[in-house]
């Protein structure tokens, strides 16, 4: 006899209900069957993002989107797994959000048309942006050490940063591969991205 697969989540809260504010009625009511740890059970998801604002760290994601990139929705989500403090879009508005897994609702997601509204933003905020491809004469990212304030910029999926996006950077950095493939998809590049920063800057828990 097959197994039945466990359910995700919690059902519906035992009698008493908790009294806090973030506590969403409907969801002690219902059950909690959104994929959130298991402290943010029964939250509303405006506390959620409330609690996750007061401890982002200091680094923002970013990616260009000239021709509906299908890793935007990874990138999303890796951005809440390693608690970025902002996703960047640079191009087109539009992105296909099934990979990121309903995390965009707790993630800060910014628009920037271009290259050059990006690079003005982060000119505003004061904080450097270091480009992420395999580029000639980009610099391994396991050698260098990245600001603890910045931008991490991929680029477009298969050509990798516009030339624009090449001009804005401070520097690029690569990610070591030992294989026969020439690169890694922007979500995965993007994932190793962030926890090299989380590496270097993260108060590791546990």
């Amino acid at each position: 006899m097959q197994e039945r697969e466990s359910e995700v989540g919690v059902g519906p809260h035992p009698d008493p209900w908790p009294t806090d504010s973030r506590y969403d009625p409907e969801l002690l009511a219902n059950g909690d069957r959104r994929n959130v740890i298991d402290r943010f059970r029964y939250w509303s998801r405006e506390a959620i993002v409330e609690e996750l604002d007061l401890r982002r760290h200091s680094f923002h994601i970013a990616i260009e989107n000239w021709s509906h990139d299908l890793n935007i929705g990874t990138v999303v989500r890796n951005a809440n797994a390693f608690l970025a403090a902002g996703v960047h879009i640079v191009g087109r508005r539009k992105w296909n959000r099934r990979g990121a897994m309903v995390t965009d609702r707790y993630q800060h997601v910014s628009h920037h048309p271009t290259i050059e509204d990006l690079l003005e933003w982060a000119g505003n905020e004061e904080l450097p942006i270091i480009g992420i491809d395999n580029l000639p004469g980009s610099v391994p990212i396991e050698k260098t050490e990245l600001p603890e304030r910045c931008v991490l910029l991929l680029g477009q999926e298969g050509p990798g940063l516009s030339p624009q996006a090449r001009e804005a950077v401070i520097k690029v950095c690569s990610i070591s591969q030992y294989g026969s493939t020439r690169s890694i998809n922007a979500g995965v590049a993007s994932g190793i991205a962030m926890h090299t920063w989380i590496r270097q800057h993260a108060q590791i828990e546990g």
